[in-house]
This record gives C-alpha cells, structure tokens and sequence, in this order.
C-alpha cells in the first residue's frame, strides 16, 4: 500500500509540476503570429529553448511512468479517480504559482472532484 501513495504522489505530483512548468515556459514564449511554415519553425524553435519547457518534458515523463507501474499493480477503477487529485493540485498552482483567477464555481468542481475521490477509495 505504501508503494502505491507513493507512485501516486509521483503521478500527480509529476503531472502537475510538468504542466505547470510548460504552461510557464509556452507563456513566456508568447504564440505565433500567423499559421504559416516559416513562423510556426520560429516558433517551435523558441520553444525548444525555452528551459521550462525543458523541466516540464521529464517530469511528466516521470508521471507517465509511475501512471504505468499504478495499472500494472491496482485496477483501472481506482487508479484513474485516484490521479483525477492532480486536478486539486493543478488547481491549486494554477492559483498560486501561475498567479491565475480560479472562480468559485471551479473551486466547486475541485470539491467534486476530491468528493468524487473519496468515494472511490471507500468503494
């Protein structure tokens, strides 16, 4: 049981921080200006030097990871609700990292979700 808090708090621990990071990086390298082959490489490139989006690429490589060893020890029932916690994390550095406006009714949902949560792990 001890291995499996474990993987799990790599698994969304992983997915958060790697999401966060790219959001940071994918922000700070701004957006083409028009969809054409020529703008969108410049594009690319500048995101590829982007070192946030370079932080990002392994940690959520490590929540694939962990999401894998997960299935192959507990079923698919408990390990996709149990993961939707990354939910309240992503939230929360949305929040707090980001410096993003999170509106009561999302606040709402990631109550759901946590209810939604503990209602799996009971069942």
């Amino acid at each position: 049981m001890m291995r499996v808090a474990i993987f799990l708090a790599l698994l969304i621990f992983g997915s958060t921080a790697g999401e966060i990071a790219m959001t940071y990086g994918m922000k700070a390298t701004g957006e083409p200006e028009r969809l054409r082959p020529r703008e969108l490489m410049r594009f690319l490139a500048k995101a590829l030097c982007n070192g946030w989006f370079w932080a990002g690429v392994p940690l959520m490589a490590l929540s694939f990871y962990a999401l894998l060893a997960l299935l192959s020890w507990e079923p698919i029932t408990f390990v996709i609700p149990a993961s939707a916690l990354s939910y309240v994390v992503g939230t929360l550095g949305a929040k707090y990292i980001l410096r993003e406006d999170v509106s009561a009714v999302r606040w709402a949902g990631v109550v759901l979700v946590c209810l939604g949560v503990a209602l799996v792990a009971l069942g």
